[in-house]
């Protein structure tokens, strides 16, 4: 009779709880993509910026319906507020205003050293040490990233304030 109960136990068990587990846990590996929202953007180009989220990343491209590289993106972003921006990273950084990391405004440029050159990857300064920008092949796609990011902060080389040249 023991051993009966005993089964009998195992069986509701696993019959009744078993299943109810694996539900609670797949409900928890299946989260949908969530694009990241910066709160408080408060320019015209980080907004347009931030809805571009997810657009593909593709070497040498500057439209959403191509793809971008990290230049083509802010090129692409400034060009729909009216602004003319050159098309390399170098060249950017080159021909606008230099602007103190403590001064940084939203829809500032914020530059890198990616590769050993001074000026290798650019993105689109949002606040709060958030940037928007068309990271690598890898990353695949525009995101935000954080400043304070170990990597940022060590290919950290500038920021820039987009004009009309």
């Amino acid at each position: 009779m023991f051993i009966l109960t005993l089964r009998t136990h195992k069986y509701i068990c696993l019959r009744l709880f078993l299943p109810a587990a694996i539900i609670l846990l797949s409900g928890c590996a299946s989260v949908p993509e969530v694009k990241p929202v910066v709160q408080g953007s408060s320019t015209p180009a980080t907004s347009y910026a931030l809805s571009l989220q997810g657009v593909p990343y593709k070497y040498g491209k500057e439209s959403p319906k191509e793809g971008f590289d990290c230049s083509g993106f802010v090129k692409h972003v400034y060009q729909k507020q009216g602004i003319t921006l050159p098309r390399t990273v170098n060249d950017m950084a080159l021909v606008l205003p230099i602007i103190s990391k403590n001064e940084v405004h939203s829809g500032d440029l914020v530059f890198f050293n990616t590769n050993g050159n001074s000026y290798s990857h650019v993105g689109i300064y949002v606040n709060n040490d958030q940037f928007v920008h068309a990271p690598s092949q890898r990353t695949g796609k525009v995101l935000v990233s954080s400043l304070k990011n170990r990597y940022w902060q060590k290919h950290y080389t500038g920021v820039r304030r987009p004009r009309k040249l």
